[in-house]
């Protein structure tokens, strides 16, 4: 037996420990790991500090890599979060007497194990922790190689708070961040109820082609913005600006514009302050003709196909012109990873109109893509972005790590032939 193999069986094993957890203890435990968080604050940055000598700067991972004093305060804040939310577990989602006497009830209960495939994300260590704890779930991480030593230093944290009060730590756990433990983690069945990778799209793609658990797909984020014939500039610049500048390395941070051919005049306003944070931009023919003397030319460049179909990650945005929004649609639904979409229009009919033909997990008016994240939706955190249909859509809090099972009682009835 293997190292991994070993962790994986001491997993399901914990759910039995988990499952006699009670709500106040999980409550405690998650406010411990925040004050711990806290605590330890240097020491997580040194052990971060060790990832990111090994990464390129210019990687579009760099940032989400990075762990600041600031940001593991926020992380705290959102495990204290997760545990003032209201329990998921034992919802009576159904309940009723059958004629023959038959007490049936349909009651939330967790899933089990749940593993967790994710890249350069040391945050998610932590979120994914809080969250499995407060549902009740195992949970088993497979971290990325580019962020070893910052989850080895913030797993270990988390397990000193669990040996503290005598409970198996088993309920966290951390596979070796070598390829061979993701080859198992893929098709460890007997051990593993429920896959969430997070990352690249490639990265779930990989998962989504050889895992034989059940996965739900998350994270991988192309997102548009239509700038419609009756958009307001005021408003345009001021979304268009936060979706693809306020943190770029995101899934829900913008990767193109499609304006309408109309408003091309306005193009120039509404990119206006792109350029302070030296925006890239990639402009179809219209729109780079509208931009040119007025944008800075060592920024402005003529899209290609590939400008339309990729998730940037970094200070890069693409333009589309449109003739109505028929076209931009069309253009949405070609391009789209279904994650984020947003229109910007007065017009409330179209505005509807956007909101119901956009297949997207979440559809915006007049409003950044960059609200995409489950403490902006009051989930407390997110597990992550899924971007099907089954089970979860969007993000993904307590209540989407739960499923269910049905409780039967009666006073000894029997089935007739």
């Amino acid at each position: 037996m293997n190292s991994t193999e070993s962790i994986l069986i001491s997993a399901k094993k914990a759910t039995q420990t988990a499952a006699l957890l009670s709500e106040d203890k999980i409550n405690q435990l998650i406010e411990q790991i925040a004050d711990a968080a806290l605590k330890n604050i240097r020491f997580i940055i040194d052990a971060n500090q060790k990832d990111l000598q090994l990464m390129d700067l210019l990687d579009p991972n760099f940032d989400r890599l990075r762990l600041s004093s600031d940001r593991i305060k926020s992380i705290a804040a959102d495990l204290r979060n997760v545990a003032s939310l209201p329990s998921p577990l034992n919802r009576v989602l159904y309940d009723q007497v059958q004629p023959n006497g038959l007490h049936i009830r349909k009651v939330s209960v967790p899933f089990g194990v749940i593993g967790i495939i994710y890249e350069a994300r040391p945050n998610v260590t932590f979120d994914v922790a809080g969250l499995c704890l407060k549902s009740g779930n195992v949970c088993v991480l497979k971290g990325g190689s580019d962020a070893a030593y910052s989850n080895q230093a913030i797993v270990s944290i988390i397990h000193k708070v669990f040996e503290d009060n005598n409970i198996d730590p088993n309920i966290v756990s951390l596979l070796p961040s070598d390829r061979e433990a993701t080859t198992q983690l893929l098709k460890a069945r007997e051990y593993v109820d429920l896959l969430i990778p997070r990352g690249s799209q490639s990265l779930i793609d990989f998962v989504r082609q050889h895992a034989t658990i059940p996965v739900i797909e998350t994270g991988a984020g192309i997102c548009h913005t239509y700038f419609d014939i009756a958009g307001d500039i005021i408003k345009g610049q001021a979304i268009i600006t936060n979706a693809k500048t306020r943190r770029v390395s995101v899934c829900n941070a913008l990767d193109c514009l499609i304006i309408h051919q109309s408003r091309l005049a306005d193009l120039p306003f509404i990119c206006e302050k792109l350029m302070e944070s030296n925006v890239e931009i990639f402009a179809d023919t219209q729109s780079f003709k509208a931009l040119s003397g007025l944008y800075p030319n060592e920024l402005l460049k003529e899209a290609t196909s590939e400008s339309y179909s990729t998730e940037f990650l970094s200070y890069k945005m693409s333009i589309k012109t449109v003739e109505n929004i028929d076209e931009a649609l069309d253009h949405i639904s070609e391009n789209s990873s279904k994650h984020s979409e947003a229109i910007i229009t007065e017009n409330p009919d179209l505005a509807e109109q956007f909101q119901k033909r956009v297949d997207a997990a979440v559809v915006y008016v007049n409003t950044s893509t960059a609200f995409t994240d489950g403490a902006q939706f009051g989930l407390g955190a997110e597990i992550g972005i899924s971007t099907q249909k089954l089970h979860a859509r969007g993000p993904m809090g307590l209540e989407e790590l739960t499923s269910y099972k049905w409780l039967v009682d009666s006073k000894g009835e029997i089935r007739n032939p």
